[in-house]
């Protein structure tokens, strides 16, 4: 039984040149391209790259609308802490007169 001849250097580099020269082959017979294909194609790539870039745009600008929102929200959440920050701590004689009124309202309740 004869055995498997493997390909020495000379065949394989003979077979490269070969394959090379084939696809330069079918380089050379391939039919050029048609002006006016060619410009429908890169209209077409315009068009999709204008709708890429409004898209893009239109993202950024909600992207900036919810962080001014985001932004003007902190702002009122801070006014209104500011505001609650102000109003003075009940005193001694008001947290006494609510403690009365609770021990009040329990003592009613049970009887």
């Amino acid at each position: 039984m004869a055995r498997f001849k493997d390909p020495d250097f000379n065949d394989r580099v003979a077979a490269a040149t070969k394959a090379k020269q084939k696809a330069l082959e079918q380089l050379r017979n391939k039919p050029p391209l048609d002006p006016a294909i060619v410009a429908e194609r890169q209209a077409a790539q315009a068009a999709r790259d204008a709708a890429a870039e409004e898209k893009r745009q239109a993202k950024a600008a909600a992207v900036e609308a919810a962080a001014t929102q985001k932004a003007a929200k902190k702002l009122a959440d801070a006014a209104a802490a500011g505001a609650e920050a102000q109003r003075a701590a009940p005193t001694e004689a008001e947290r006494k007169a609510e403690r009365d009124a609770r021990y009040a309202a329990r003592k009613a309740r049970k009887r």
